[in-house]
């Protein structure tokens, strides 16, 4: 029944497969038919049939339990002489000619198929997390890539000459043989880790950060081996040069370079009108730091991994914009690099005794050298033996890692078509191999009571109400409700790490100032808010040192656009460009006959997304320190979403908080018992507790027994001397803006500062 059922499921994949491999090879043998030169059609259709057959391929592969690289280089090896070939040689010549100008288009494209694997690969790179657990990481990745290295740079030189492409470049091989064996690929290991549920465990995060140490410095290493496989021997000067130019490299990239970067997308992203201007950019800077490689005499490789670490950290960087990289990069790149790849593999140089002996030689090595080496890193950092078996299943995944050098060592010629069909043999084999002994391997580990604390926090912030927002328009007139939200959008952009953009609202007509200096003055004004929010940003960042990531500079970026059309149309394309969330300091607040000033609802309609509405009432204290922060909360979700705004701006500037509870008016009528009310509010209190635990701050709590809300609230405020009220708000349907009852009354009667946050 089984062997019936996976049949049944299989059927479907290799009729689609056949028949899109017969009718494009009647169109190759048509397009080839016509001209003894390259033919775009053909081009075409050998695209087609790639990406195609690895769609095919890579979604059983993941129906499967395995990568869907792993397809799509399968599916290249069935295209190739090894199956196509061998069944039907002269449909296979006619889709994938010998010509070496009809093989270089489709090699273009794989070789920027590579860049683009990298860049994305260097996106995905989590340096933080790397450097966060770098102690255990490193030993870990240190022993794995030594050991393996060792043992293929030492089969390198013990294997016979007869296999080798050039006897006289042996060293140079070997270092290839010791590069391919030793590095894991991290995007397989996150993959796995990541379906396993295993990403936010302490072993999954070990097994990641040393997957992430360890394919850093595998590019490094294949980039200074690819300087010296050019000159065909290792020559001191060349090696001093590969060396020393990574090394300034490196070190430029992740001090003025980074800022360069983030700089670039930045404008890009603001000033630009057109469709996509981040993509453009992106694609420039990988293309730069490749160029800059290069000249350095290392590989391009490693100038897109190195783009793509620097692109990932951008504060600019909108999911968005990621998505569309990784569509590119996974519906066409990838599938025509890897099915190039597997084209070139010739499985039938496996029918010759000595080269199948070198393969299954290859895959133990690989096999045992890294989890060998890995297991004794994890012993010797204190870990235990089910964790360090783990990671040793963890790590021995090469994928597409070992599939780019196989690819680099062919095109330098330093392996021939034998050694480059027995390494991806390894890398299918180890690949495919670690995806079940990961997943016992972690099965068999118990969560320890820490960790279990630590992922309740984890996925209280998956969850979180501010963890959608990226950036941050902070809408002013110069007022005094302008200088109150400049100071709490600091600290909100200082917790939440976000970059921070201030706009004027005044049109020029409406600056301060009779004459044509006005407009200098109101940039000047703009630029003092501006400082304003970077100052309480600092000293937010100031207060948070002792909890900051390794490797975050806690700087803040904060720029100044300037109202260049009309209100609406500023604020749409701000919108456009990433800001999510708008704090709006404007005054007046309320309109002349009640309501919301026309100039404050104009401005909130505009934007299409959240609006924190800040009015500034009385005196509010020089030191924020000196707030007291009051949020009102029902239990309700829109209340919670508020309280989890307020303590990320008590847990920025040091402010008291305290939390009032009163029944939402929307159920103020219907009757309920008195240990129902108690109920509620003990519940609330309890997710309070849970959400200022994650923030790490302290809440005062107090349930109030007042049948207004409004009233109640106010009367709290008086008599505790709060000097801010934050309060959690949704529209309501009509013409006219409105929150409600409770914000629209609280608005006009309130004789201290509130904050209205749209949840």
């Amino acid at each position: 029944m089984a062997a019936k059922m996976m049949s049944a499921r299989a059927f479907p994949w290799a009729l689609s497969l056949a028949s899109c491999t017969f009718i494009t090879c009647d169109v190759a043998f048509a397009a080839g038919g016509k001209s003894a030169g390259p033919s775009e059609a053909l081009f075409l259709v050998q695209i087609i049939v790639l990406v195609v057959v690895g769609r095919l391929l890579g979604e059983a592969m993941v129906r499967l339990g395995q990568p869907s690289i792993m397809g799509q280089i399968i599916g290249g090896i069935i295209l190739g002489p090894s199956v196509f070939g061998m069944l039907v040689p002269a449909a296979q010549s006619a889709l994938f000619p010998q010509l070496d100008t009809q093989k270089s288009m489709a090699d273009a494209v794989a070789q920027l198929g590579i860049l683009f694997l990298l860049l994305l690969a260097g996106m995905e790179t989590d340096l933080a997390l790397a450097l966060r657990l770098r102690r255990a990481a490193a030993g870990v990745s240190l022993t794995g890539i030594a050991v393996p290295f060792a043992l293929g740079f030492g089969l390198g030189e013990l294997i016979p000459s007869s296999l080798l492409p050039n006897p006289d470049t042996r060293l140079v091989t070997s270092l290839f043989l010791g590069t391919a064996l030793s590095i894991s690929s991290v995007k397989i290991v996150a993959s796995v880790v990541r379906e396993m549920d295993f990403m936010r465990r302490n072993i999954g995060q070990l097994i990641v950060a040393s997957a992430i140490i360890d394919d850093t410095l595998g590019w490094v290493i294949i980039a200074v081996t690819f300087g010296l496989a050019k000159n065909g021997a290792v020559d001191l000067a060349t090696l001093a040069q590969s060396v020393i130019g990574t090394v300034l490299f490196m070190t430029f990239s992740f001090t003025i370079g980074r800022r360069i970067v983030f700089e670039i997308i930045r404008w890009t992203n603001d000033k630009f009108k057109s469709d996509l201007p981040v993509l453009s950019a992106i694609i420039a800077i990988m293309g730069g730091m490749a160029i800059v490689t290069d000249a350095i005499g290392v590989h391009t490789v490693l100038g897109a991994f190195v783009a793509g670490i620097l692109v990932g950290q951008s504060p600019i960087l909108t999911r968005q914009i990621e998505g569309q990289l990784r569509a590119l990069t996974t519906a066409l790149f990838m599938p025509v690099f890897f099915g190039l790849t597997g084209l070139q593999t010739d499985l039938s140089v496996l029918g010759d005794p000595s080269t199948l002996l070198l393969a299954v030689g290859l895959i133990l090595i690989a096999s045992l050298g890294k989890f060998g080496g890995a297991f004794a890193g994890a012993r010797l950092s204190g870990f235990s033996n089910p964790e360090a078996i783990a990671l040793g299943c963890g790590m021995n995944a090469r994928g597409s890692t070992e599939v780019i050098v196989a690819s680099i060592g062919l095109s330098v010629g330093v392996l021939d078509e034998r050694l480059f069909s027995v390494i991806v043999a390894m890398a299918v084999v180890t690949t495919m191999a670690m995806p079940p002994t990961l997943r016992w391997a972690l099965a068999r580990l118990p969560m320890r009571e820490e960790e279990k604390d630590r992922l309740e926090l984890e996925a209280f912030e998956e969850k979180s109400f501010l963890s959608r927002f990226e950036r941050i328009l902070l809408a002013i007139d110069h007022s005094a409700s302008s200088e109150l939200a400049a100071r709490i959008s600091g600290h909100f952009a200082a917790v939440r790490k976000m970059p921070v953009t201030v706009l004027d609202v005044l049109a020029e007509d409406e600056s301060e100032g009779p004459d044509a200096s006005a407009e200098k003055s109101a940039d000047s004004r703009a630029h003092e808010i501006s400082e304003r929010v970077q100052s309480s940003a600092e000293k937010a960042v100031e207060a948070q040192a002792e909890t900051k990531e390794p490797g975050e500079d806690g700087s803040i970026h904060v720029s100044v656009k300037k109202r260049d059309g009309d209100l609406r149309e500023v604020l749409s394309e701000s919108a456009e460009k990433g800001h999510d969330i708008m704090f709006v300091g404007i005054e007046p607040t309320t309109g002349e006959r009640g309501g919301y000033s026309p100039r404050l609802a104009a401005t909130i309609s505009a934007f299409k997304g959240t609006s924190a509405i800040v009015a500034a009432r009385g005196r509010l204290p020089d030191d924020d320190q000196q707030l007291r922060i009051l949020v009102p909360v029902s239990g309700t979700e829109r209340s919670m979403k508020a309280a989890e705004f307020a303590f990320v701006v008590g847990k920025a500037s040091g402010a008291d908080i305290t939390a009032v509870y009163f029944r939402d008016p929307s159920l103020a009528a219907s009757p309920s018992r008195l240990s129902d009310t108690s109920n509620a509010h003990r519940a609330a209190f309890h997710q309070l507790d849970q959400i200022a635990s994650f923030y790490d701050v302290e809440v005062e709590k107090v349930a109030s027994q007042g049948s207004s809300p409004e009233l109640a609230i106010l009367k709290h405020a008086r008599n505790g001397r709060f000097n801010l009220i934050v309060l959690g708000v949704s529209k309501r349907a009509g013409d006219n803006l409105s929150y409600g009852a409770v914000a629209d009354t609280l608005l006009e009667t309130a004789d201290r500062s509130v904050v209205f946050i749209e949840t």
